[in-house]
């Protein structure tokens, strides 16, 4: 399935994987492997790494994933986004501005960079993303 590109949307990489579990809800979320081959979940944890943001909307197990690994994309906001804030992954796969104050005593990974706000949580932000080699926020 190819990436629909628009305004909100320019990819270049994008990748298909399996999913781990239905997604359909998880849109716009980040994205991590798993330990299955060609298998991504939703991150759930604010130090996994991601591997992108979820395109698509696959509403199953083993149901292709689309996947955008470098481009700009929307991300679904755990919290407001301002522009230029570094972004990651939060506890449950949402987007969330990642500071040297974000993880107490863990490191987190950034993947992305806000250039389009977003008021509040569970609101939709744009964003450059580059999860390909992902760096920490080293608290």
């Amino acid at each position: 399935m190819a990436v629909a590109e628009g305004p909100s949307q320019k990819p270049i990489h994008t990748e298909s994987f399996k999913a781990d579990a239905d997604l359909s809800a998880k849109q716009f979320y980040f994205v991590k492997m798993t330990a299955n081959p060609r298998e991504i979940g939703v991150c759930s944890n604010a130090a996994d790494r991601p591997i992108g943001v979820l395109q698509n909307k696959p509403d199953a197990s083993g149901k292709a994933a689309e996947v955008m690994v470098i481009g700009r994309t929307k991300v679904s906001s755990d919290a407001a986004l301002n522009e230029g804030d570094a972004i990651g992954p939060s506890g449950d796969g949402q987007a969330i501005a990642k500071t040297q104050t974000t993880g107490g005593d863990t490191a987190e990974y950034v993947g992305g960079t806000v250039i389009a706000a977003s008021g509040a949580a569970g609101e939709m932000a744009e964003a450059v993303i580059q999860c390909s080699v992902p760096h920490f926020i080293q608290i």
